[in-house]
């Protein structure tokens, strides 16, 4: 069973009249993000999109922000900053960093769903200094070190 976490919601002047973030499917993950203000992103422009609300997240949760998929595959537009990281101490105007990687400008509209997010919980690191790491098969080897696309 899927758990429900109470979010805080305002909106703000610009957002009167917008639908808030929602869920479009029983089985979706994330809530599609409206635009709330009309804006031209000319190629390999970027833009913080106003969404005309703040939250107040529960602490030990964040709230990812994530490209829409059609947009990213048919226009090119995508998050910069993917997932992007609203952090629970954030009370400002969520905004969403937008990119044009499309050769064509792009028009977002008022009330356009822009972004999809995603409630998620948080695991603080609690670093502890070792002298040596434990052995991998993998060990040091980086980029490309399991083998690349020619190998499938």
């Amino acid at each position: 069973m899927t758990q429900k976490i109470a979010v805080e919601i305002r909106r703000l002047p610009h957002g009167n009249g917008l639908a808030l973030p929602a869920y479009a499917t029983d089985g979706a993950a994330g809530m599609d993000v409206l635009a709330a203000e009309s804006v031209t992103l000319a190629p390999g422009a970027r833009h913080a999109v106003a969404t005309g609300f703040a939250v107040a997240i529960p602490e030990g949760f964040e709230i990812q922000v994530r490209p829409r998929s059609g947009l990213a595959l048919k226009h090119g537009i995508s998050l910069p900053n993917t997932p992007g990281t609203i952090d629970s101490d954030y009370r400002g105007e969520l905004k969403i960093i937008m990119i044009n990687l499309g050769d064509a400008d792009f028009a977002i509209a008022r009330g356009d769903r822009i972004a999809q997010m995603v409630l998620a919980p948080v695991v603080l690191a609690d670093w502890a200094v070792v002298e040596e790491l434990g052995e991998t098969v993998r060990g040091e080897g980086g980029f490309g070190s399991t083998g690349g696309h020619a190998k499938l």
